[in-house]
């Protein structure tokens, strides 16, 4: 079992302070170790696992609810002796309250208002020429990087039927951006 332990720790010490790892004793149900608790519980402390009659070697992840109400995502492996019984789980608890809080962050700063870009970019056809590009991208399951020289006529034809060449300068700005020539571009929309 000292094996299991030294493992567990291992584990912790590489995701500290954000992961608790946790050795249950599945014939005495109780915790035989416990690293970088962060749950309240101690060696000594009954497990509360459900009985299971067959063990997996890996529980898939799933997410639990700390004392703090902190999220964790956790997963469990089972671990078995030399005759492959089951003796014990090895539970890894992973603290999302930091993802969380960098993920709610990060969507407030994605997330834009477009009233002010309506006014200042009103007239500016790069920027509809970028999301008319893109939204053109994702409806059609392609890639910007990769489009086949039939996806970026297809793609060419479809920008000129909204209106984008009427811009000066337009035809050099989709050349660049489907890094194409210019005089591919016009050889395009002749076709």
């Amino acid at each position: 079992m000292q094996t299991y332990h030294n493992i567990a720790e291992a584990i912790s010490l590489l995701l500290y302070p954000h992961a608790e790892v946790i050795i249950h004793d599945l014939k005495s149900g109780l915790i035989s170790a416990i690293f970088n608790p962060f749950s309240k519980r101690k060696k000594g402390d009954e497990s509360l696992l459900d009985p299971v009659k067959r063990y997996p070697d890996i529980f898939p992840p799933y997410n639990k609810m700390n004392w703090d109400g902190k999220l964790l995502r956790s997963v469990s492996i089972t671990l078995r002796n030399n005759q492959n019984t089951p003796i014990a789980l090895m539970c890894i608890n992973v603290d999302l309250s930091k993802w969380n809080d960098l993920y709610q962050y990060l969507e407030k700063m994605i997330k834009v208002e477009n009233a002010p870009n309506e006014i200042l970019f009103k007239d500016d056809w790069r920027e509809r020429i970028n999301v008319f590009v893109t939204d053109y991208i994702k409806e059609n399951n392609l890639n910007l990087k990769t489009l086949s020289r039939e996806e970026k006529q297809t793609l060419v034809v479809a920008l000129h039927k909204k209106g984008a060449f009427n811009a000066k300068n337009a035809a050099n700005y989709v050349a660049d951006v489907l890094d194409l020539s210019r005089a591919t571009i016009y050889n395009y929309l002749r076709n």
